[in-house]
């Protein structure tokens, strides 16, 4: 290990891009650690329920970045494995928009009711008690939900010179809003320029599957990554690793789309760990895989695909790259 590079995230380290020829804000060495903050993804303006996004904000979803991780160079990949997720207040806020969300009519989901109102939610974290709050707003319902801290928006700067919202998800990353993003996992991404320029944020201290409203358990975070580059490996599409599971990412719309590409991505990366033939490789899949959505709220929808590594009957994936960044990161405590 190389050691820690401490970053103390300051308002000037925020984009709202992947990509877009943006200075870095540090240097990461393939091997170190880096400690950093993320705010949450309406940049800390909303404060209470009385702040609607819409009035206090001007942008949306902002990360903590680029970090550039030297020798990263195009058909590499990058490994992020996540040390530690920790919100950085006893609070997060939720809301819901109007032509926003799964449940309500859209710019391409032309609907005659009206759209819904704008609403925000206040949540108490109690990090010692591992859980989250939630208050009714019409009531006087509350009820405890666990803690369970994830990045949202997670991504490297896209091929060809692209720059890209972070609120889009795509094969970069970017806003893949999948609760399996937590810590202990490690997130496989392919490299498309120079030093790969990551970027985190868009921290919740808890989230559905799918998404729903649109919003999470929206707070700022702590967060203590291991980096590391693959050379030479080819990842078509963000995956993810933990210590039990493989996990592929597709992004697009309509969602049986993403499925597919989550899909297709799961069925040839276990071909290729095990040898099998595509499509008895397609039939294990088929019969052990587990799909999830991530969100069905952005521009473009996510789901997962995901197969235990026990039936892979001890296939490796990435050369052992998740058990080595796992190893490390338990030295360190």
């Amino acid at each position: 290990m190389n050691g820690v590079v401490e970053h103390k995230m300051t308002e000037s380290d925020l984009t709202y891009l992947f990509g877009g020829g943006r200075y870095p804000i540090a240097d990461v060495l393939p091997g170190q650690v880096l400690s950093t903050s993320t705010e949450d993804c309406f940049g800390g303006a909303v404060l209470s329920t009385d702040d609607l996004p819409s009035k206090v904000c001007r942008q949306f979803n902002p990360v903590t970045g680029p970090f550039r991780v030297p020798g990263a160079e195009p058909g590499d990949t990058l490994a992020l494995h996540f040390i530690d997720i920790a919100p950085a207040r006893d609070w997060g806020m939720s809301a819901t928009f109007p032509h926003f969300g799964a449940l309500t009519g859209t710019h391409t989901t032309a609907m005659l009711q009206p759209p819904l109102d704008e609403l925000v939610w206040r949540y108490t974290i109690d990090a010692d008690a591992g859980v989250v709050r939630y208050h009714a707003r019409r009531c006087d319902y509350t009820v405890e939900l666990p803690l369970d801290p994830m990045l949202g928006t997670v991504g490297v700067a896209p091929a060809g010179g692209e720059a890209r919202s972070t609120i889009v998800p795509d094969r970069h990353g970017g806003n893949l809003d999948t609760p399996e993003l937590r810590a202990g996992t490690t997130v496989y991404l392919g490299v498309n320029v120079p030093g790969a320029m990551f970027s985190i944020g868009d921290g919740h201290a808890r989230q559905g599957q799918g998404e729903m409203c649109g919003v999470a358990v929206e707070t700022a975070m702590h967060v203590t990554v291991a980096v590391d580059v693959i050379r030479g490996v080819v990842t078509p599409w963000p995956r993810i690793e933990t210590d039990h599971q493989l996990i592929s990412i597709g992004a697009a719309r309509p969602l049986e789309d993403a499925f597919r590409i989550s899909q297709h991505d799961l069925v040839t990366w276990t071909a290729e760990l095990t040898g099998l033939d595509i499509l008895d490789a397609y039939q294990l899949v088929s019969q052990a895989g587990r799909a999830a959505p991530g969100n069905v709220c952005d521009p473009l929808y996510t789901m997962h695909a995901a197969i235990d590594t026990a039936i892979l009957q001890g296939a490796s994936a990435y050369g052992g790259t998740h058990r080595r960044l796992r190893d490390l990161a338990r030295s360190m405590r």
